[in-house]
């Protein structure tokens, strides 16, 4: 079997498992049994596939399958167009995850101080691809990066270490702003939203494999919100700024909940791509 021919076979399978994108995934597996990159693997698809490239394939392909996250099995996924190490201890990042981060840089980058470049918290850091895509693209910025798992905190670590931001990305365990030991310019989260009820619903991929307690935000989605916005006013410095990935529906929810965490912020919330409710913004009074 030829691996053009392999990765038609594997295609197939997928499509009748009613995966999607199943092209792209399975030349995504067959690379990575292969150890391979594209260009590569485009070069070569008339050649043969060897016994054990087969049953290493034949592996990986089983596991996605079996809805096993594609970005689980070969333990890497591309954000911000940065490549991020992950374990299923981290929520896999998303697309949609990148407004969040463009957000932030545009908040903090006025938001120097004198000698100083902003200090941001990543509250619920995860894989920590929100806390380094912030330190590469806001110079001089100091990264406080959170979270309440340690073996979260690990991948963090490997992926600021990976990408040469160590030095600027701290990470402290422990409960939302709890462990920050200085005020901060701006806070960044990506905290859970799923409504409690929509978790059964979920695909597979999400419902089976990604950590619960980093997605399902209890019965409106926005038990953890709520609780950083409450937090968020005593940590903030004058003229700081808060900015939230919510879900799809709860732009309206949130910004009454940032109202009354923050009277006399300006607060807005800003659309995907696709037009859908995605991050609250509040900028605080100077």
């Amino acid at each position: 079997m030829t691996l053009a021919e392999a990765l038609s076979a594997a295609s197939g399978r997928l499509v009748a498992a009613g995966i999607e994108d199943a092209r792209l995934e399975a030349e995504v597996l067959l690379r990575h049994a292969l150890g391979s990159d594209r260009a590569a693997l485009l070069s070569r698809l008339r050649e043969a596939l060897s016994p054990e490239a087969a049953a290493r394939f034949e592996s990986l392909l089983g596991r996605r399958l079996a809805h096993e996250p594609t970005a689980y099995i070969v333990g890497r996924r591309e954000f911000y167009g940065l490549e991020f190490q992950l374990t299923p201890d981290v929520l896999i990042p998303r697309p949609e995850t990148e407004l969040l981060v463009e957000t932030a840089v545009e908040l903090a980058k006025p938001r120097s101080r004198i000698r100083r470049g902003p200090v941001i918290a990543d509250v619920g850091t995860g894989s920590g691809a929100v806390a380094v895509a912030l330190a590469l693209n806001v110079p001089r910025s100091s990264i406080y990066g959170v979270d309440c798992s340690p073996a979260a905190l690990a991948v963090a670590a490997a992926n600021a270490e990976r990408h040469g931001v160590a030095d600027r990305v701290m990470l402290l365990r422990g409960d939302l702003l709890a462990p920050l030991p200085e005020f901060v310019d701006v806070v960044v989260a990506n905290l859970p939203y799923v409504k409690t009820s929509d978790w059964q619903a979920l695909p597979p991929e999400i419902r089976d494999h990604e950590p619960r307690e980093a997605l399902d935000g209890g019965p409106d989605g926005l038990d953890l919100i709520r609780r950083l916005l409450d937090e968020a006013p005593r940590y903030l410095r004058p003229n700081g700024a808060v900015c939230l990935e919510i879900g799809a529906d709860q732009g309206e929810a949130a910004c009454e909940a940032a109202r009354a965490a923050f009277p006399d912020a300006a607060i807005e919330v800003r659309k995907d791509f696709a037009g859908r409710d995605r991050v609250l913004v509040i900028a605080a009074p100077a």
